[in-house]
């Protein structure tokens, strides 16, 4: 199969009007490896001062309930069971309404019903005895990751999360269903005393938000935007166009899949959402971290953490987005 490259000049030599829409991603490629504090990693050791408070989560976490089934739930549950395998094989059985009435109740606890271990699996918004600290999901030096703008009077960029999940968080989206996210920028050379030892946080959703160490080796690629971002009229072009007979989806070509700075967004679980900052501005995708073997990580089911930042002031607080 050709090179992305490749194809992603074919298709532009066929719609040229697609140039303006190209945006540079850098993808971040990580890697297994043992970083130190002075290297940019993803999951691996800050460079972060030794007089500097570490950053906790104080927010509700989504913590995991599992109530046993009554008798009587569990009696109209398998009378609910029969029912439906009756209908299946041609019979006319139905739920009475005393067991339709039970089936309701049981329903609305929310949660999901495990007719294994006969028991109501649901999560739940609990708020933490003391801030979870935040543990490292990235760290990129300016040095590392060539064609990006920095703050001036910087040159380490900082990303850290809280390993739970989230239902609403503080400037999100209900539903968001994710880790909060920190950032700082720093000047490395301001960093005399470097923290020997973070503290690890005291409750953790599982290991999936806890990403192995890895090196990372930036590489730039052309991004074009999903379907939805385009004018109508382009997209049904290009939709007939990709119709051609061994033509690349224009999927694989678009939303650059992987860890990366800046190209596109992917609404591939939703439809295109208008992420705006707390000033009215339109946002920018700033960060994407993905689901992948090397850090493993899993994000939703094997999806994408989005990072949108404001393109007016990057001091304003940041937008989340899970693909």
């Amino acid at each position: 199969m050709p090179e992305r490259s490749s194809l992603v000049a074919e298709l532009v030599d066929s719609f040229p009007e697609l140039r303006e829409y190209f945006r540079t991603a850098l993808l971040l490629e990580p890697q297994p490896g043992e970083p130190g504090p002075h290297e940019s990693s993803v999951g691996g050791p800050l460079l972060w001062p030794a007089d500097e408070e570490w950053p906790v989560c104080k927010e509700d976490h989504l913590v995991g309930h599992h109530e046993d089934l009554s008798a009587e739930e569990r009696s109209v549950l398998e009378g609910a069971r029969r029912t439906g395998a009756e209908r299946r094989s041609g019979g006319n059985s139905v739920l009475t309404e005393e067991e339709a009435s039970a089936y309701d109740r049981i329903s609305a606890r929310g949660g999901v019903i495990d007719t294994v271990s006969w028991q109501v699996h649901s999560l739940r918004p609990e708020t933490p005895a003391t801030g979870v600290a935040m543990v490292p999901v990235l760290q990129l030096f300016a040095g590392d990751v060539p064609g990006v703008e920095w703050p001036e009077g910087t040159d380490l960029l900082q990303i850290l999360w809280c390993p739970n999940d989230h239902d609403t968080p503080p400037g999100q989206e209900p539903y968001y269903f994710g880790p909060t996210v920190a950032l700082r920028r720093r000047r490395a050379g301001d960093v005399r005393d470097v923290l020997a030892s973070p503290p690890a946080p005291c409750r953790t959703a599982d290991h999936y938000y806890l990403p192995r160490p890895c090196t990372v080796a930036p590489v730039e690629s052309l991004d074009l935007p999903d379907r939805d971002e385009l004018p109508p009229d382009l997209w049904e072009r290009v939709e007939r166009w990709r119709g051609g007979a061994g033509r690349t989806d224009y999927y694989d070509l678009a939303c650059v899949q992987g860890w990366k700075l800046g190209g596109w967004p992917t609404w591939r679980v939703t439809d295109l959402e208008e992420i705006d900052c707390v000033c009215g501005s339109r946002m920018r995708l700033f960060l994407t971290i993905d689901s992948d073997d090397a850090p493993g990580l899993v994000i939703g089911r094997g999806g994408r953490l989005q990072v949108f930042q404001c393109p007016e002031d990057i001091g304003h607080p940041l937008r989340l987005n899970t693909q």
